[in-house]
Formats: C-alpha cells, sequence, structure tokens
C-alpha cells in the first residue's frame, strides 16, 4: 500500500492511505463546486487544527463504531477522519462525507 505522508511538529507522524486522500480530493472538487470560498478555508483550517491535535494526542478521539482499532475525529459536522494509532505513527484511513450512507466507508 501506498502512503502519502505529512509531517507534524513533534507528535506522531501522519499517514494518508491512497483512499482517504482520494476521499479528500473528490470532497474538496465537490466543496469547490457547491461552496463558497470562505467556507472551504474554514474547512481546510478546521482539518489542520484536527490533524494536529490527533498528532499531538491519537486517543483523544473516540473509537469507531465500526472497528475497536480505528478512531473517528469529527470536522466540522459534515466529514470526519477514520484513522488508526500505528507504533509511531498515524493512519488516515478515510476522509468520509457524514452525509454519506455509513455503509460506504473504507476502514481497511
Amino acid at each position: 500500500m501506498t502512503r502519502q505522508e505529512k509531517s507534524m511538529i513533534s507528535g506522531y507522524r501522519i499517514l494518508w492511505t491512497d483512499n482517504a486522500l482520494l476521499e479528500l480530493k473528490k470532497t474538496v472538487t465537490y466543496l469547490e463546486q457547491n461552496w463558497t470560498e470562505r467556507e472551504l478555508k474554514k474547512l481546510a483550517t478546521q482539518l489542520e487544527k484536527t490533524l494536529q491535535l490527533i498528532s499531538q494526542n491519537p486517543y483523544l478521539f473516540q473509537t469507531s463504531d465500526v472497528k475497536k482499532e480505528v478512531r473517528r475525529a469529527v470536522v466540522l459536522t459534515v466529514n470526519s477522519i477514520y484513522y488508526r494509532v500505528l507504533e509511531n505513527d498515524v493512519e488516515i484511513l478515510s476522509f468520509f462525507s457524514n452525509r454519506q450512507s455509513p455503509d460506504k466507508r473504507k476502514l481497511k
């Protein structure tokens, strides 16, 4: 599995799976077409804050209802990040739009 990496200042390293990056890209494309620039900036800012929190304390957020080893962080009520904690890394499994059916989540 190929992973994209984003370093966080003095915390757990954040790794994005290909699936999570694809979901993020699809979400941004949809939002660019349907949201204002101000709303997009707000989402980007909140996403960065959430990733920083996860990097500093990956056990801060609740475990998911799907898998016990997977955690869920809500970003502005419209999106959730699903991730798991590895040894010194956090692997982002999904950037999920909460408006979708939960059956569409891919948490492999």
